[in-house]
């Protein structure tokens, strides 16, 4: 009898009331998501939306990146390119500040790789979530990052973690190019760049990976032992150079995290 006495419903409205929505009011109607501008759709997933603010982020980084290698001497091209393959924030932080020190540029791309080894350990990570032949996971390892990793492991849906990382990789190339560009042309126009204080944005950065890590008494072994070893290494060493050394601290930070395990 109830159902007797509802109004007729099209289907569209039914289904729509079925879904949580309101009744249009007088003058007004129900439109539909694909009627939204392309853009608003583009971030509608929240993965999505996500990835841009962390890309929004990484180009806000770029900014003192750009400076940076400016200052060491970097042609526009040069920073870029660096930005484009190497895409490592913290091993481009490495290699304009050893370089712009005075460094051989051999000690400059060790010390890079080195830093950037670490992404390595992301691949049996995202390996299961990607597809594609040999180019495609070529251009994924290009995006393998922190942040791309992040992304792709908060999702439940195997689709929606490909999705993450395909798009939050290319917005942080977007952004991150971006930044650099801007940095490189901001550089040109500034005299000291540390009386801005731009220079501090290699230590800042190396520290904010740090804090995570000296949690444990391994990480606050290996984190000392690293920082006797870079200055001892500093008057003695060509620039660069303590960077590679203190990569020997790893050795007294696997001990103890060794002894503590149980057997």
């Amino acid at each position: 009898m109830l159902k007797a006495r509802l109004p007729s419903l099209s289907l569209t409205t039914q289904e729509r009331f079925r879904y949580g929505y309101t009744p249009p009011s007088e003058g007004n109607t129900l439109r539909d998501p694909s009627d939204r501008p392309p853009f608003v759709s583009l971030i509608t997933r929240p993965h999505r939306r996500d990835g841009l603010v962390l890309a929004a982020a990484c180009g806000l980084i770029g900014l003192p990146y750009g400076v940076l290698a400016d200052s060491a001497g970097l042609t526009m091209a040069q920073a870029v390119a660096l930005s484009v393959f190497t895409f490592a924030g913290s091993s481009q932080f490495a290699y304009v500040s050893v370089v712009g020190g005075g460094g051989n540029p051999a000690v400059a791309v060790g010390g890079a790789l080195l830093l950037a080894a670490r992404n390595a350990l992301y691949g049996p990570v995202v390996t299961p979530l990607l597809r594609g032949g040999a180019f495609r996971r070529a251009v994924a390892a290009q995006f393998l990052t922190d942040e791309t990793t992040a992304m792709a492991s908060a999702q439940d849906d195997p689709t929606d973690a490909r999705d993450a990382f395909w798009f939050t990789g290319l917005a942080i190339m977007s952004f991150w190019v971006a930044g650099t560009v801007a940095g490189v042309l901001l550089g040109g126009n500034l005299d000291d760049p540390g009386a801005w204080g731009l220079d501090a944005a290699f230590p800042a950065a190396f520290v904010a990976l740090l804090v995570p890590h000296v949690a444990t008494r391994a990480g606050r072994v290996t984190a000392l032992a690293g920082a006797v070893i870079a200055l001892v290494a500093v008057p003695i060493t060509p620039a660069g150079a303590p960077i590679l050394l203190a990569a020997l601290a790893v050795g007294p930070g696997m001990a103890v995290a060794n002894r503590r395990r149980p057997l």
